[in-house]
């Protein structure tokens, strides 16, 4: 059995981990208790034995049509067969005790013949757990993990999974209610499957209702924050890059990497996305969790971290698992996080500064961690590095890693000149400067008129397109305008931008990958800072299309397949769709001062 395509996927959510529902009613990926678990369904980078829960008619392999239920993350997915039509509700209700998966089979005409098959394997397909009745349920249990299915249908074993086969009649609900809990501690409590339905509906639809972002593009905003939400670790104020491992950039490709960590690179687009649209909450326990997880010796500060903000991401390799469509290997962690990448200094410096400049409360702490960034970035900022891109080749002079280090800097100036805070602001301006001119003389190549991917290069690199946004230069310099038109035409892969080209630029792994989303999207915020809106929303308005049926985007798209690749949903893709139709839409300017100007909305 092929693993559905990855636009075939919608995603369930609790706030704490998420579950991927594919168009034939099959869940292939879920961990838990958390986003980072070792998963109990990893079919979805595996096989069926592997570990799945289908819920399906017994005669039709592919939902006729499905929907979020309003602005929710309640999945409406409708068959229609010869003998009737049906409907199943799947959602995951706000984390309680524990955290549930809640699946609610609807007879809507007729009467329709269900399978339900489940296949639990712990420790990502690798544990086959001992499964037992206990009282009304079916107990899996290995080690410290026990999950539990409750049902009034009559469930049967049948070569190590769980399975059943009922009919369902117009008016019918049959609900099915599976539950996590350790191994050692008793029983959940009893989920009212109807009550969960209505509490999960109202979490969301309230949640929503605060989005202040009222401009063009309202729906396909929504949609994306409510994705976003659901990356977040509630308990910590984590968002996670994507809900997925190991999902390939490339079909049978071996660039295949572990996502469910929180990237310090995203942490300003995320912060504007939230800010934009009205949610200060959530905003300020993102910074707090970035201020928690950077706080310490700054010679030590990774480019990302577990969701409580733990530094070890160790990254192994899980030999028993195919790959999704045999793309191998699957891993998990991240070995990225041991790399130094220069410009997550200057990325956290621009977004502590940002959550300052929208009022987020803060204190002594906060300053005091980013002086000594400041003080390590000011004997560091001419190191060689690996870039946001995470080379995993040698390490180089990366034009956009010197320019975030400008970045940081300005921002501590700016602290001191705007918020009277307290520091040497005439001696940073002055390193402001060197780091400016430094980047001017040796990463722009005047023959081209372009900056280069990095100091004595000829290549480009899509992260380019941030030099205005964060103020290193306006959008009126014809250095930017060269740069961005260079940009769009070596990296063009039928329109959308690849991040680089690994023909040309050895980044220390074999293959290639699609084209990656959120570059694209600020491609379309260059177009539109320099005056060319019109081409900006052409590029915008296709980068929509490539989302899936229920708004979801990946984080690369496939050209020439016409398909999604690599983990899904993507935060960085998230919000840079939000950020650019708030851009689009009027709602703020890009300015060439760093950061955005704020309109009314």
């Amino acid at each position: 059995m092929t693993a559905s395509a990855i636009e075939d996927y919608a995603l369930l959510g609790d706030l704490q981990s998420v579950a991927l529902v594919g168009r034939d009613g099959s869940i292939d990926w879920l961990c838990l208790p958390r986003f980072d678990s070792p998963a109990c369904f990893s079919a979805l980078v595996g096989d069926p034995d592997s570990g799945r829960w289908s819920i399906a008619p017994a005669d039709v392999d592919r939902v006729t049509r499905r929907a979020y239920r309003g602005d929710s993350l309640v999945l409406q997915s409708e068959w229609k067969t010869r003998s009737g039509a049906v409907r199943v509700l799947d959602f995951m209700p706000p984390r309680g005790e524990s955290p549930d998966v809640v699946r609610i089979v609807e007879g809507l005409d007729g009467d329709v013949v269900m399978q339900m098959s489940l296949q639990l394997r712990f420790d990502y397909g690798h544990i086959v757990p001992r499964v037992r009745r206990k009282g009304g349920d079916l107990v899996a249990i290995a080690g410290p993990d026990s999950v539990y299915l409750r049902t009034p249908i009559a469930c049967h074993g049948d070569h190590l999974k769980t399975t059943a086969q009922f009919t369902v009649s117009k008016g019918e609900r049959v609900p099915f209610v599976l539950t996590h809990r350790p191994s050692h501690l008793p029983p959940p409590e009893i989920v009212d499957a109807e009550v969960a339905l209505r509490d999960t509906e109202q979490f969301w639809t309230q949640w929503i209702s605060r989005c202040r972002y009222t401009g063009r593009y309202a729906e396909e905003v929504r949609r994306s924050l409510l994705f976003l939400k659901a990356l977040t670790y509630a308990p910590t104020g984590g968002i996670v890059a994507a809900a997925t491992t190991s999902l390939p950039e490339m079909i049978g490709g071996s660039r295949n990497w572990d996502y469910r960590y929180c990237w310090l690179r995203d942490a300003t687009f995320t912060l504007q996305a939230l800010l934009g649209a009205g949610y200060h909450d959530e905003a300020s326990a993102w910074r707090e969790w970035l201020v928690r997880a950077v706080a310490g010796d700054p010679a030590r500060l990774q480019i990302m971290y577990a969701l409580d903000g733990a530094r070890r991401v160790r990254e192994e390799e899980l030999p028993w698992l195919s790959g999704y469509r045999d793309s191998s290997p699957v891993r998990i962690g991240n070995s990225a996080g041991r790399q130094f990448q220069l410009d997550v200094y200057g990325e956290v410096l621009d977004g502590l500064h940002l959550a300052r400049e929208a009022g987020l409360h803060t204190d002594d702490s906060a300053w005091d961690v980013q002086r000594a960034l400041l003080d390590y970035l000011e004997g560091h900022w001419q190191d060689a590095d690996s870039s946001l891109w995470e080379i995993r080749g040698e390490p180089r002079q990366f034009v956009h890693s010197k320019v975030m280090a400008w970045a940081g800097v300005d921002r501590a100036v700016r602290s001191v000149e705007h918020h009277g805070l307290d520091g040497p602001a005439e001696h940073w301006g002055k390193l402001r400067d060197q780091i400016h001119d430094d980047v001017c003389a040796n990463g722009f190549n005047s023959e081209r008129n372009t900056f280069t991917q990095s100091y004595g290069s000829t290549n480009v690199d899509a992260a380019l397109l941030l030099i205005p946004r964060v103020g290193f230069l306006p959008w009126s310099d014809p250095r930017v305008r060269g740069t961005i038109d260079t940009v769009r035409t070596e990296l063009s892969r039928d329109g959308l931008l690849l991040r680089y080209r690994n023909d040309d630029t050895t980044d220390g792994l074999p293959g290639q990958e699609g084209a990656f989303l959120a570059c694209s999207f600020w491609l379309a915020d260059a177009l539109h800072g320099t005056g060319r809106t019109a081409e900006a929303v052409e590029l915008f308005e296709r980068l929509l299309d490539l989302r899936n049926d229920v708004g979801m985007l990946s984080e690369e798209f496939d050209t020439g397949a016409s398909r999604q690749v690599s983990n899904t949903p993507q935060a960085f893709s998230l919000v840079g769709l939000i950020n650019t139709a708030r851009h689009l839409a009027g709602s703020t300017t890009i300015t060439s001062a760093g950061g955005e100007e704020q309109d009314v909305n």
